[in-house]
């Protein structure tokens, strides 16, 4: 799964144009590229600590809160941080290539969580990706839904203007 996300972030950001990427479902909403820069702020600053932990034995990490610790990314383009995404996942694949399945059991204490196993910080790190690979495109989606016409309410579930 995690193996995915870079690609898919790759395509999304070379193919579609910078304004619908850049633009939120509603306003106080991240956008698609306010969800990448999260993902690579994690991809970056989160998970290769959190991994290095499990893998060298170590006993704690700290929390992440994304409006505190996150990056600006302004400064480059949605395909640039695409890239930047993929650079990093693909830094982070080779981590988890050298763990071996009976390290999954390894414990280390979340400074606000408490006691994980590497089993759960796999599966949070894989929800966390596709859920915001979903915001993502519950952003992107926005304008198509109402130009629909007919179809509207088939997107009932996602039309955040109804």
């Amino acid at each position: 799964m995690l193996a995915n996300s870079a690609g898919y972030w790759t395509t999304l950001t070379s193919t579609l144009p910078d304004d619908l990427l850049k633009r939120p479902a509603v306003p106080g909403e991240w956008s698609a590229v306010q969800c990448l820069g999260h993902l690579l702020d994690t991809e970056s600053m989160v998970f290769p600590v959190r991994l290095r932990v499990f893998l060298e034995g170590g006993d704690s990490f700290p929390n992440f809160d994304p409006d505190t610790d996150g990056r600006d990314y302004t400064g480059m383009t949605p395909a640039q941080m695409g890239a930047e995404f993929a650079r990093y996942r693909k830094e982070n694949l080779t981590v988890l290539d050298r763990m071996t399945p009976d390290m999954l059991d390894r414990t280390a204490t979340h400074s606000a969580l408490g006691p994980v196993t590497l089993a759960n910080l796999l599966s949070e790190w894989i929800a966390h990706d596709l859920n915001h690979t979903i915001q993502a495109e519950r952003a992107i989606m926005q304008p198509f839904i109402p130009a629909s016409g007919p179809w509207r309410d088939s997107f009932a579930d996602h039309d955040l203007e109804q």
